[in-house]
């Protein structure tokens, strides 16, 4: 079977996930308050990123998407941002010792953009290049 050049090949693992620090990537529009929200101009999209804090607050968090309502409505997201961006969770699993901790930042986006060529050529490499920096042992990938 020959694997598409845009497939993402098996990574295998060797630790145990108690040993492991979660890193959350997330195309759910999840950003600061405080940060520039995420365009929500239907025609061009947005292909930009936003570094989350590790340490944040889960009630300095909001959501700006363009995707229609009835593809992904935030009314529930902006409630409780950890249905779409379980920094809470993660912290909880820390404190239980089932995972090792939460990464000091994680990465989010708008999954709804029109500029596909700009997101594979310029935004996935630098937010990969942003994981590899975080040192993370595991990425926890949602979506909106």
């Amino acid at each position: 079977m020959e694997m598409s050049r845009k497939a993402i090949p098996y990574t295998p693992n060797d630790k145990s996930l108690k040993d492991m620090t979660i890193m959350i990537v997330s195309t759910s529009g999840v950003h600061l308050k405080d940060q520039e929200p995420f365009s929500t101009d239907t025609a061009q999209g947005d292909s930009t990123f936003r570094v989350i804090p590790g340490d944040v607050r889960a009630q300095d968090l909001t959501v700006t998407h363009a995707a229609p309502k009835e593809h992904y409505n935030t009314d529930a997201p902006k409630e409780d941002i950890n249905c779409v961006f379980p920094i809470d969770r993660l912290r909880e699993l820390a404190d239980q010792g089932i995972i090792q901790g939460v990464a000091e930042k994680h990465v989010t986006m708008m999954g709804y953009a029109m500029r596909l060529k700009q997101i594979n050529e310029v935004t996935i490499p630098a937010v990969a290049k942003e994981v590899v920096r975080s040192k993370a042992d595991a990425v926890l990938l949602t979506a909106g």
